[in-house]
């Protein structure tokens, strides 16, 4: 049944009928389902006052807008539908532990530890490892995501439990809830001294959400004003009553700090596990999993941490995680050791990759590196259309409250590059959520992994993009070529940083008092050990000149080891100097500061007063 002519072109009319379409397709996509011309269809998005091609990707709204038009209604397959999809035109499937009952086994429980921010989490995963990780977090807060493994006796049998330890800040949301989805058992800490918090209970819904049981860790019951009843009593609100109480939810009180009762903890974790769970696998069939955590290492290329949760993942396997794929050519288990398998519920990092695979993608063993690749590539393109079609919310920072000012409806450009992916994807979704109103929109042209490179310098020069890096730094000749051509270049390592002064650009309120400028850059060609001064750097002077008694920061592969570093002493040959030029050779002192090896970059700046115009 034809419908009346749009601008001159008849098209079919629908009865209301279903239209199946991916995110991200195309009015051509459209036109395939409903047997019409893609060129009427444009004309009638064209009368609708939209301006599309036919085979631009679009977004989910104009999709339906069209749809609407013509008497239809539109099915957006979800992500995960598609991918199920995907795998079954391959004969894949992901999810389903194949054989009979007698093929499985049992597997440890994996847990995520969940909670407000700085109410202990890190410090929990601490004290269990007996490690030290919260050193190395910038501002004390957990910006990247891991996956540990942990022995404990209960009823004199060991029993292992597998850790996932996911951020608490507010920014890494979408990374909690995906390690809830992946996790068995979510232990939640609560401070005995500030009881449940904002992110309490989201950490809590999101928990309850993924229907996983809950074991409540009550930490900090050393600290002054510490009151765990008050917490069980807060936690009835919400539905978990304590076992004491007359409840089924197993609480725990603890000190992270010193290590009080983690061994009951433990063993909480275990006696819920085997109370509320059957926690079985088949450790014989092809290895299925979870992504946990990815980076680009420059010696090792791509390095993906994966929790395998099913079968048994070998060294030689071909997989394929999210639209990366390749041979695993090598496995370290947490600790750093070389393993030859992996079975259920075991984190290990994966080295053979083709790139670096986004934080909880889903991966799979394949028989063929064919099936693999064409696997990955569909997986690609179908997330570069998803990109394509999103009408994210472009400028330089400094100019927009400007632009603003000048009533123009304007578009802030934005290129992303981390150290690892659930960083950049966190840092990206906080961005995208600011809601600054109805005169800006903010845009993600691009994310990755890894130092700054030429090319994102390209991409932000032809679309006026500003570049954020997060914990890493311009490589090669990025940042000369940032500075020549104009390009701002943004560095943070803390997430709220970087948050707070977007935000405060898009509402026209940055009025930055100082400014970072580059002095000069040495490249480590040798390393002198001295027993009065400690380790001296020799180095060769790239670009500008380096200066005795100014900030530095050091680089290693284009990330950023150390900050604000001081210029102790300088050398040339045997005599103390206050700066040495480009081209020339020297000695560094960098105080107490000896981290330091050969290829590394000294990166010497200085911070001036910039006033606003």
């Amino acid at each position: 049944m034809q419908a009346p002519s749009v601008g001159g072109v008849m098209l079919p009319r629908g009865n209301g009928e279903a239209i199946r379409l991916s995110r991200g397709a195309s009015l051509t996509d459209f036109a395939e389902k409903i047997n019409a011309n893609p060129a009427s269809l444009v004309a009638v998005m064209m009368n609708l006052g939209e301006m599309v091609t036919a085979t631009q990707s679009v977004s989910d709204e104009t999709l339906q807008l069209l749809a609407g038009e013509m008497n239809y209604t539109v099915q957006i397959v979800s992500p995960e539908e598609e991918d199920r999809e995907l795998l079954e035109s391959f004969d894949l499937e992901f999810g389903e532990d194949e054989g009979s009952e007698e093929d499985l086994v049992v597997r440890p429980p994996v847990v995520t530890v969940m909670g407000h921010v700085d109410h202990g989490k890190t410090r929990l995963l601490d004290a269990i490892r007996k490690t030290n990780v919260i050193a190395g977090e910038a501002g004390g807060i957990t910006q990247h995501i891991g996956a540990y493994q942990v022995a404990t006796e209960v009823n004199e049998e060991e029993r292992r439990i597998t850790f996932i330890d996911t951020p608490g800040h507010e920014a890494f949301t979408a990374m909690r809830a995906r390690g809830a989805r992946s996790t068995d058992i979510a232990i939640l800490v609560v401070a005995a001294n500030d009881g449940v918090m904002p992110q309490t209970v989201e950490a809590l819904n999101h928990a309850k959400a993924a229907e996983v049981p809950i074991v409540v860790a009550v930490n900090k019951i050393d600290v002054e004003g510490a009151d765990p009843t008050k917490v069980r009593g807060q936690l009835t609100e919400y539905g978990l009553v304590a076992e004491e109480f007359g409840g089924d939810t197993m609480f725990v009180d603890i000190s992270a700090k010193q290590g009080l009762h983690i061994d009951s903890l433990l063993e909480a974790v275990v006696l819920t596990a085997d109370a509320s769970l059957d926690l079985r696998a088949n450790p014989t069939q092809d290895a299925q999993g979870i992504s946990i955590e990815s980076r680009l290492d420059r010696g090792r290329g791509a390095v993906a941490t994966v929790l395998v949760q099913r079968g048994t993942l070998r060294v030689g396997d071909t997989m394929v995680v999210g639209d990366a794929y390749g041979r695993v050519r090598a496995m370290l288990d947490d600790n750093g050791n070389n393993v030859a398998e992996a079975g259920p519920s075991t984190p290990v990092q994966v080295l053979g990759l083709t790139n670096v695979p986004g934080a909880g993608d889903n991966f799979i063993v394949v028989d063929e590196d064919r099936t693999a690749r064409q696997i990955a590539e569909k997986r690609a393109a179908r997330e570069r259309n998803a990109a394509f079609a999103k009408r994210t919310r472009r400028v330089s920072l400094e100019d927009l409250d400007k632009v603003l000012k000048a009533g123009e409806v304007q578009q802030l450009n934005l290129i992303i590059k981390g150290d690892a992916s659930g960083s950049v994807e966190a840092l990206e979704s906080s961005l995208l959520q600011l809601d600054v109103g109805e005169e800006v929109d903010i845009r993600v042209l691009h994310r990755g992994v890894g130092a700054v490179t030429e090319s994102d310098i390209d991409l932000a020069m032809g679309s006026d993009a500003i570049v954020i890096g997060f914990n890493v730094r311009a490589a090669g000749r990025a940042a000369q070529m940032a500075e020549r051509e104009g390009v701002d270049v943004r560095y943070y390592s803390v997430i709220y940083q970087a948050i707070e002064e977007i935000e405060a650009a898009l509402k026209g309120m940055l009025k930055p008092e100082y400014e970072e400028v580059e002095l000069g850059t040495a490249e480590i060609r040798e390393v002198f050990r001295s027993s009065k001064l400690g380790n001296i750097a020799g180095v060769l002077i790239r670009s500008g000149e380096v200066k005795r008694n100014t900030k530095a920061r050091l680089l290693r592969d284009g990330k950023v080891i150390a900050e604000s570093l001081n210029i102790v002493g300088l050398r040339r040959f045997k005599d103390d100097v206050t700066e040495i030029r480009e081209g020339f050779e020297g000695g560094i002192n960098l105080g107490n500061f000896n981290d330091i090896k050969v290829d590394d970059v000294i990166a010497t700046y200085e911070m001036r007063e910039k006033p606003r115009v």
